[in-house]
């Protein structure tokens, strides 16, 4: 990767001060990716669908065709949600650090072998059970859903040195469950006798390949069981088999993985945990390499002059390279430091996320949820007194139940704690700090530099411990930060702060990220005098559950709602008057010597949303006048950008002007009469 010179140099000195200091800092993500033509709800809602999977198998073979070529990929059960019908999976890429091949077999030139046949699959079965050592112990799998399935299992565990098999005596034949999925998901195992060893190792065909299911093993016996399945395939004539199933601690710790994993409208790469931000930036580049040949991009199309990220985010993560060496755990006034330094600087929030944000999106600020500053304000106190030592249980007990969305899901949290020691959530106690206010965008160099400027953050406000007491934004929160302008005003004081610390952002492409988040809807200009339009941030409340077919309940967001900023220069304001609708609308003093407003109106009346008595306000009719002449632009509603009307077009009657719901507040309301 061609890294710019100036982000190098950051990179540089954050590494030096961690050294400097003796942390060692991980920096993890999840960025997500979606088809070209993301069609059907499993790109948008749904973590499961016909496609995903053969999405994530082609994404993990281009990377390991061009990337990483020792790599071996494994199918295993991801997380299970309330309310879906299967557990989602994952593809895990597994290699060696050193780069050498998993196991033996797999270093020898492979023979691109023959598709499988139920004769030839029956041979591979017979050559591991020699290379096994194992007597017998394959049974037929009856599979209710296709009679004419392929399937053989054998009960397989490892004892001492040894495989090992039982008899589960029910004879030579097992049904499988009416489930989707591998056959080794789909075993009975429930109603297996009391005294069954309930590991098994499953073969099948599908889709013209062998897959093999994986029983639970340790590391080493799992490896070698793999060399013998590679072996035996081998000397059956067969190529390579689909592997999945369980895959275990890296106990030899000569591991490296990275997981495809299925989410809810998006496929989500689980970077391995990078020491350096260099190693991020490096996967990042590699994703973008691969993820054209594989069909996939890290944004959406919406129309042709309409681009979105995912919908799925680009979280960040900190941690340390074992629990043992977690740094932060022996610093939890770190830990607050960010913590403060986030909740008093909302564009950390706001800047880099996606369309979705306010008390009801999927990454919530402190101050959104359900959790008063003043309780914020006495944990970050407390945990800012307490003696040196390990307080990895009081730095997670402390935030993780402040920390939440206004329901108190610590998950849907601007910065979660749910993985950082919480001993009641499966995965809870890894150390983690997550960052989920971001989203993933269209290049991998905007998404690292997003990751560079959390990294330096982090090592200035280790360096410069930030106690200063929280802010309490009011509704200056979803009103003044929510535009544009003033957003980058607090971004600005971001940069000025890591100079004065010694490092030195370049701006310029952070403003790239900024022109594409928040894009120009209309450039008017004349004479000296300027004004420009742009889309700003809407908060989209959360609508009361309703009833669906099938007798379930759904919570749906109200969209119909959307904001813009309007901002021009001096000669603008003293010079020129605008009306939308013929209502007037004045321009106020902002940041940097302009003058801007927000402006709320509805562009749709979807069912279900708030306010169904208000009709939606398109075409929105915008006219400006000076000296005496109007020049008027529409905004129509299949477009994202206001067109100038031809002269002669009619004027909107005057109206009265437009109003806010009280005098504080820089945003208008156009549905308020």
């Amino acid at each position: 990767m061609n890294i710019p010179k100036s982000l190098g140099t950051v990179a540089d000195q954050v590494d030096a001060l961690f050294a400097a200091h003796k942390v060692r800092l991980t920096l993890g993500g999840e960025p997500t990716y979606v088809p070209i033509d993301p069609v059907g709800a499993e790109w948008h809602v749904t973590a499961l669908g016909p496609t995903k999977l053969r999405y994530g198998y082609a994404l993990a073979e281009t990377l390991v065709a061009q990337s990483l070529p020792n790599a071996v990929a494994i199918y295993s059960t991801g997380k299970y949600y309330p309310g879906e019908v299967n557990p989602r999976w994952a593809i895990n890429l597994l290699w060696n650090r050193d780069g050498s091949p998993l196991v033996p077999s797999l270093a020898k030139s492979l023979d691109p072998g023959a598709a499988p046949t139920a004769k030839s699959a029956e041979l591979f079965c017979r050559n591991l059970l020699r290379r096994l050592r194992l007597g017998a112990g394959w049974m037929r799998g009856a599979d209710p859903l296709d009679e004419d399935h392929f399937v053989r299992v054998l009960p397989l565990d490892y004892e001492g040195a040894h495989f090992t098999t039982q008899d589960w005596q029910i004879g030579d034949a097992i049904e499988l469950l009416r489930a989707e999925g591998p056959a080794g998901l789909r075993l009975p195992l429930a109603s297996l006798p009391a005294s069954a060893n309930r590991r098994a190792l499953a073969v099948e065909i599908r889709d013209g390949q062998l897959h093999l299911f994986l029983p639970p093993l340790l590391q080493a016996p799992m490896l070698e069981l793999i060399e013998h399945a590679t072996e035996a395939l081998r000397h059956a004539g067969l190529k390579p088999a689909v592997l999945a199933g369980y895959i275990p601690a890296d106990d030899a710790g000569v591991w490296m993985k990275m997981a495809i994993a299925a989410d809810p409208g998006v496929l989500e790469i689980n970077l391995p945990p990078c020491n350096t931000w260099r190693e991020y930036a490096a996967w990042m580049d590699l994703l973008e390499q691969a993820s054209a040949p594989a069909g996939l991009r890290s944004f959406k199309q919406i129309t042709p002059e309409d681009q979105i990220g995912t919908g799925g985010g680009n979280h960040l993560l900190f941690g340390g390279p074992t629990l043992d060496s977690n740094p932060l755990f022996t610093r939890p006034s770190w830990v607050t430091s960010i913590l403060r330094y986030w909740q008093r600087h909302p564009a950390l929030a706001y800047l880099f996320t996606g369309q979705y944000v306010g008390s009801s999106s999927q990454a919530p600020r402190p101050d959104e949820g359900a959790t008063a500053p003043y309780d914020l304000e006495m944990a970050y106190l407390f945990l800012e007194q307490l003696p040196p030592g390990d307080h990895r249980y009081l730095i997670s007990e402390t935030l993780r139940h402040l920390h939440t969305d206004t329901s108190g899901n610590t998950h849907r949290s601007e910065t979660s704690f749910d993985k950082f020691w919480n001993v009641n959530f499966d995965g809870g106690s890894r150390g983690l700090i997550e960052f989920r206010a971001l989203e993933s965008l269209p290049h991998a160099r905007w998404m690292s530099a997003i990751a560079l400027l959390w990294h330096t953050l982090a090592a200035w406000l280790l360096a410069h411990p930030f106690h200063k007491p929280l802010v309490d934004h009011g509704d200056k929160l979803h009103d003044f930060y929510f535009l544009p302008t003033c957003l980058w005003d607090d971004f600005e004081k971001i940069l000025r702060d890591l100079k004065k610390g010694g490092f030195q952002l370049p701006a310029a492409i952070y403003r790239e990220i900024f022109e594409w988040r928040f894009p120009v809807m209309l450039e008017h200009t004349d004479g000296d005098a300027s004004l420009t339009i742009r889309r700003a941030h809407e908060g989209w409340p959360l609508l009361c559950e309703t009833p669906l077919e099938g007798g379930s309940t759904s919570r749906f967001v109200d969209t119909s709602i959307e904001r813009l900023e309007l901002i021009g220069n001096r000669q603008f304001a003293e010079q020129s008057r605008i009306q939308v609708h013929g209502r007037s609308l004045p321009l106020q003093r902002f940041p940097g010597n302009r003058f801007g407003v927000g402006l709320r109106y509805r562009r749709t009346a979807l069912y279900p949303s708030l306010h169904p008595g208000i009709p939606p306000q398109m075409p929105l009719l915008l006219t400006i006048t000076r000296d005496g002449g109007d020049t008027l632009y529409r905004l129509d509603q299949d477009r994202r950008h206001f067109k100038r009307c031809p002269k002669g077009t009619p004027q909107p009657p005057a109206g009265a002007p437009c109003k806010k719901l009280h005098r504080g507040l820089v945003t208008y309301d156009l549905r308020l009469q």
